[in-house]
């Protein structure tokens, strides 16, 4: 039996749609999030999916375990300076950690998702590929799979494109439409500032200059990204970047453009999704956000970090953000961005 993650979007309906004509036992499952009109309505076009589809729907209240893993991680990573990124908490913590246990309890096999991804099992292990239509690849943000899981993973749109997957649909009577796409699924009103600012109280500092010299005030740090020119309140006769934010000191400080490349940075947290450090090769490419270019990159490890030389300057690193490492089309990891060096 295979459980399928429903959100009510088109991806993960034509992955039920896929499973069941090829004769899967398939049932689906729906997490509950949040109480909202936006989660309100994802739950409506869950259980109609489930209807077209004649299969089972089953709901599962994961509200506390994304307050706690997703959003408040979210909240702690801004307040303390860094960029996080909340899909990649979903996917370890809720879909493929609760989610996925939950699956289990309800007799499933595996769980299948909507991502664009291709898992490979082998005897002597799982893989994590890319999708073949580069432009849906959602690999990135799948790096924290591990052995244990991808054995129940699976991924019935691994070679489809998006094309494909929106006439599949149209042709078995499920819905096409979506709602527009927002960046974070918790935030339904505003921007993530408004959102950071109901949470916590803003704690106003000195924005300054690489020399220590105060240029003005910010409003708080979590308020600022790595790499921001808009927005910073000052009038300057040259552009001006944020290239380092130091929460200890309540700190902003601005650069030039040519001061956000960096060369090296260290991640912590790593996970090697062969359950271990790669031994054939320590040249990979990486990537340093979504769909950003692939780059040459060297690795060098320590305990649990791994320390990464690109072969070309790259701009505006955050910490916070995630590294993922590629050999080819295979998914060999990733960690999150602790710092960085010229």
């Amino acid at each position: 039996m295979v459980a399928v993650a429903l959100s009510g979007g088109l991806d993960s309906s034509v992955a039920a749609l896929l499973l069941k004509e090829a004769g899967h036992e398939v049932i689906g499952i729906h997490m509950r999030l949040q109480d909202s009109p936006a989660f309100d309505d994802q739950t409506r076009r869950a259980e109609g999916i489930c209807r077209i589809l004649d299969i089972p729907y089953h709901q599962v209240d994961l509200q506390q375990e994304f307050e706690h893993h997703v959003v408040d991680y979210f909240c702690r990573e801004y307040r303390q300076g860094r960029t996080p990124n909340p899909c990649v908490a979903c996917n370890q913590y809720i879909k493929f950690g609760c989610l996925l246990d939950q699956a289990l309890s309800l007799g499933a096999d595996y769980l299948a998702t909507g991502h664009y991804a291709r898992v490979e099992h082998c005897p002597d292990g799982h893989r994590l590929l890319k999708a073949p239509d580069a432009r849906k690849d959602q690999t990135y943000f799948l790096y924290t799979l591990t052995q244990q899981q991808l054995a129940h993973v699976l991924f019935p749109l691994d070679t489809h494109t998006r094309e494909e997957v929106k006439l599949m649909a149209e042709r078995a009577g499920l819905p096409t439409g979506t709602r527009s796409s927002q960046d974070i699924c918790f935030i339904s009103e505003g921007n993530y500032g408004s959102f950071l600012s109901r949470r916590f109280p803003a704690r106003p500092g000195d924005v300054v200059d690489t020399r220590g010299r105060k240029l003005g005030q910010h409003r708080g740090v979590a308020f600022y990204t790595i790499g921001q020119r808009h927005g910073l309140g000052l009038a300057s006769g040259r552009p001006l970047y944020v290239i380092m934010i130091e929460p200890e000191s309540n700190r902003i400080v601005l650069g030039s453009e040519e001061e956000l490349y960096s060369q090296q940075l260290r991640a912590r947290q790593v996970n090697w999704i062969s359950g271990g450090i790669p031994q054939e090769s320590v040249r990979v490419t990486a990537s340093i956000r979504y769909r950003s270019k692939e780059i040459g990159a060297s690795l060098a490890f320590e305990n649990d970090s791994v320390d990464v030389r690109f072969t070309e300057p790259q701009k505006a690193i955050a910490p916070g953000q995630v590294i993922v490492f590629y050999n080819g089309d295979e998914v060999l990891g990733g960690g999150t961005i602790s710092q960085t060096q010229r």
